[in-house]
């Protein structure tokens, strides 16, 4: 277990931090009662805020939630956004409900999503903007005008939390497909595959046109590293090995002479469809 960012900026500014294990404890929303806040600001915090503690504060819990809402509610918002190929997300200031992210949205704005863009790049992009945001808006809350907008839940679309598995590459699917999914797990899960049973991960592609059967391996020119997907094939720029460090594809190439034909273990996966 290591300190928050938060925590380690707020303790060396002399702040008092409370950090309870449960919102739900009793202890945790005395605690929050006898502070007597005018707003909450909640940002990725992990836990459904209860009734007692949404009701508590004068303006309510305000949430900033990094989607245009209603679209990818929950847990990993920004990783599924590029694992389906979004090229446009933002940030959605949104009055919190007893619902997962269905609350009122109170202000909004987009970015685009760089087709370079990995859920590590878009996060710091996206971390920037949402500070921006919930300072425009607390002061706007406070004065009344900011006027709350109901979601349609009908264009809802869920960003389920992220499993380990969610990484494992099925090579049958596409090209533009297994690429936004190294994006998107990029740096965490991260995306892998299993070569002669041992565990490869795959840091960094790009697309191509072509041809080849899923998961098969080709030695391209220039010492790179191609793979047959459904449709197209995925160029791999770098891997990392098991126990090793991360290694650019030519390096890779010449500790396994002879790779030229050899498959990549295709496997389906189906967690984190869109709903």
């Amino acid at each position: 277990m290591t300190k928050p960012a938060v925590k380690i900026a707020a303790l060396e500014i002399g702040l008092n931090v409370y950090q309870p294990s449960r919102a739900r404890d009793p202890e945790a929303i005395e605690s929050l009662r006898r502070l007597a806040p005018e707003v909450i600001v909640v940002a990725a915090y992990g836990q459904i805020l209860p009734k007692e503690i949404l009701e508590l504060p004068k303006y309510g819990c305000i949430n900033i939630h990094a989607s245009l809402l209603p679209l990818y509610r929950g847990a990993a918002p920004i990783n599924w956004a590029i694992i389906h190929g979004e090229t446009r997300t933002g940030n959605t200031i949104m009055q919190m409900e007893e619902g997962l992210d269905t609350g009122p949205i109170l202000l909004q704005e987009a970015i685009p999503i760089d087709p370079k863009d990995t859920a590590g790049t878009l996060m710091e992009k996206l971390s920037a903007l949402g500070a921006k945001l919930i300072t425009a808006a607390l002061p706007l809350i406070e004065a009344g005008k900011l006027t709350p907008e109901q979601q349609d839940s009908s264009r809802a679309t869920f960003a389920p939390l992220l499993r380990k598995e969610d990484g494992l590459i099925n090579w049958k699917l596409s090209a533009p497909e297994i690429h936004n999914q190294v994006r998107g797990l990029t740096p965490w899960p991260g995306a892998y595959t299993f070569l002669d049973e041992t565990m490869v991960k795959i840091l960094e592609t790009e697309t191509l046109q072509g041809r080849g059967e899923p998961g098969r391996i080709h030695e391209g020119m220039q010492g790179s590293l191609d793979v047959g997907t459904g449709s197209g094939l995925v160029r791999i720029l770098r891997v990392q090995q098991a126990g090793k460090k991360p290694m650019d594809a030519a390096d890779f190439l010449r500790g396994h002479r002879g790779i030229e034909g050899k498959k990549f273990k295709t496997e389906q996966r189906t967690h984190g469809t869109k709903v």
